[in-house]
């Protein structure tokens, strides 16, 4: 009984970041999802190109993130600090933290753009059929400009996390989801005069999406009066140690963010191999875990700040205590969820396909099928991404990384392949493979987390 008293007890103090956080996320894949479904009422083909090119730009931006993710464990231990000392020099890290982020997301964002648009040039030589290969290419065009104001927004979201004060970003992503969806339709159809530009109006509009969510955020933490004394945006200014600093951290977050998404990435280069239709399947399903995946990344996230915290103060079982409850509130989620894809798997599909279209009906029958292993996989990705912020409270960075190699490109992948061509599976065959593969990351991720803090714990207090 007073172990369930203690879970409800830890379970309500990490709801307090991770609820907000979620919610954000599942807000912002709202964007990818209300682009997703536009893509379907484009057609097969159009859902198929469409779904590639987001894949191609959710693998640059997940990895032009890991980049920033450690700001927001450096900021919180700097503010936690700060309210120690009564402000001075901590404050003065949390400002050049700051300008480092954004001197990181700069270069990444740059950087990202110019390969987004070279690998689209590159589609055809990757296996996909040349007319979905084409229509790909005109939205990696369009979404590649969009790149430097997401990752923009990402600094200054961790900022905010850092200070626990993250209730502006929900608020800011809840109005882009609108914004997006009206500019779809502005940009796909060409109305109030503007050229009909079809699929590659849906990247121009989340462009425009990701530039107008990052003023709005700067906006609202210039009203803050918290934040504002510390949000140094003159990122020309930072301190290159401390750049350095958050590459050091950043770089083993954004492999591990990309090996996770370079696992995604090929498996769906896989499924093209199997055509439009199955490619157009993996998308659809890919997107129904890409939903339920943010709220994995916000109970990753504030575990991960109430790692930082309770290791500030000493408390090691305090920070053992949040690896459960984040298991635990992860697993009530994926089991919901779960029962809905198992339960009523054409509602869950309806937005993406249509039953009465015969164009559909392949793509279709393919995703209906995925639904059952979907239903298992999402707990382990929801336990791996825990066990990567886990790792990341601890600043232990590396580990994360070479365990994802482990467990998705030496197990997943080539589980994947084995699965779906020389035992048949096909596209079901590459998502068993998946499962498999962020199963083993996941179980090594947590069992690491383990070790680290009891070693930690064991270490003798230097001073």
């Amino acid at each position: 009984m007073q172990q369930l008293t203690t879970l409800v007890r830890d379970s309500r103090a990490l709801a307090a970041l991770a609820v907000p956080l979620a919610l954000t996320q599942l807000a912002q894949v709202a964007l990818t999802t209300t682009d997703t479904v536009m893509m379907g009422v484009l057609g097969t083909e159009a859902l198929a190109a469409g779904g590639l090119a987001l894949v191609i730009f959710n693998q640059l931006r997940t990895m032009g993130v890991g980049l920033v993710t450690s700001v927001g464990n450096q900021v919180a231990a700097a503010a936690a600090r700060a309210e120690q000392a009564d402000g001075g020099e901590d404050e003065d890290e949390v400002r050049g933290l700051v300008r480092a982020a954004m001197a990181v997301a700069t270069l990444a964002g740059i950087a990202g753009a110019v390969l987004m648009v070279l690998i689209g040039q590159a589609a055809t030589l990757l296996g996909q059929e040349a007319s979905v290969a084409h229509r790909a290419q005109g939205m990696l065009a369009a979404l590649a400009p969009g790149l430097l104001p997401c990752l923009w927004f990402q600094a200054i979201r961790q900022f905010t996390v850092g200070m626990r004060r993250p209730q502006a970003l929900l608020r800011i992503t809840v109005a882009s989801v609108a914004v997006n969806a009206g500019l779809n339709w502005v940009f796909i159809h060409g109305s109030w005069g503007l050229p009909k530009l079809g699929l590659t109006g849906i990247g121009v509009a989340t462009s425009t999406v990701h530039l107008l969510s990052f003023l709005a955020l700067y906006a609202s933490a210039r009203r803050d009066p918290e934040l504002a004394p510390l949000l140094g945006l003159d990122f020309w200014r930072a301190d290159p140690a401390t750049v350095r600093r958050l590459l050091g951290l950043g770089t083993p977050i954004a492999a591990t963010y990309g090996s996770e998404a370079g696992f995604f990435s090929v498996t769906a280069l896989l499924a093209g191999s199997f055509g439009a239709a199955a490619l157009a399947a993996h998308t659809a399903v890919n997107q129904l875990i890409y939903i339920v995946f943010q709220v994995a990344v916000g109970l990753s996230h504030a575990a991960s700040i109430n790692v930082s915290r309770e290791l500030a103060l000493g408390e090691y079982a305090a920070a053992r205590r949040i690896k459960n409850t984040a298991l635990a509130c992860g697993a009530v989620v994926t089991t919901l969820v779960g029962l809905a894809y198992l339960t009523v798997p054409g509602l869950v599909l309806r937005p993406y396909f249509d039953p009465d279209a015969a164009a559909d009906q392949q793509g279709l029958h393919i995703a209906t099928g995925l639904l059952a292993v979907v239903a298992v996989l999402q707990f382990f990705d929801c336990a791996q991404n825990i066990g990567v912020g886990l790792l990341r409270g601890l600043d232990d960075t590396g580990s994360g990384f070479r365990i994802t190699l482990v467990g998705y490109w030496l197990v997943g992948l080539p589980a994947a392949w084995l699965l779906a061509y020389p035992l048949g599976g096909e596209t079901r065959g590459l998502w068993l493979g998946l499962l498999l593969g962020l199963a083993t990351t996941a179980v090594l991720l947590l069992r690491r987390y383990g070790h680290a803090l009891t070693a930690r714990a064991a270490a003798p207090v230097t001073t």
